[in-house]
């Protein structure tokens, strides 16, 4: 997961700052974007990835018609159900919303296991960053570099 967001509601705005974010983070834009059916992300990828720099890349957009049809987003909606699990126990956030859900991000991709997978994202991903039995600790070791 490069990038995550918690919003009040599902507008243009808010599904522009998720997307600006990914651009950000990632240094570079999208081949393709795959988003639910919602309708915001039709005007927010133009904002965002369509503009005269980005306008050559040719960014896809590729707008999901059912859950049950591939491709699907099933793996950013199981991480959607474990985020709101953790948030419904410390009953909203309350201002921190950007500080846990990158916090949040980096326990998902890097220090838990999943069950499908048999490891983190990022080991399945081909990403060994040498954290050690203590994978939080390395984790934030790393960022002291």
């Amino acid at each position: 997961m490069i990038a995550n967001n918690v919003t009040n509601g599902r507008t243009i705005g808010e599904a522009s700052q998720i997307l600006r974010l990914a651009k950000e983070i990632a240094g570079t834009v999208p081949k393709f974007v795959v988003t639910d059916g919602l309708n915001s992300y039709e005007q927010a990828l133009k904002d965002e990835y369509h503009t005269h720099k980005y306008w050559l890349k040719g960014v896809q957009h590729i707008r999901l018609e059912t859950i049950r049809k591939k491709p699907d987003n099933n793996l950013v909606e199981r991480f959607h159900g474990t985020f709101r699990q953790r948030d419904k126990t410390m009953r909203g956030f309350k201002g921190r919303e950007q500080v846990f859900s990158t916090g949040f991000r980096n326990y998902y991709n890097f220090i838990r296991p999943h069950t499908t997978l048999g490891a983190t994202p990022a080991a399945s991903a081909g990403i060994d960053l040498q954290l050690g039995r203590n994978r939080w600790m390395g984790l934030l070791r790393k960022t002291e570099m």
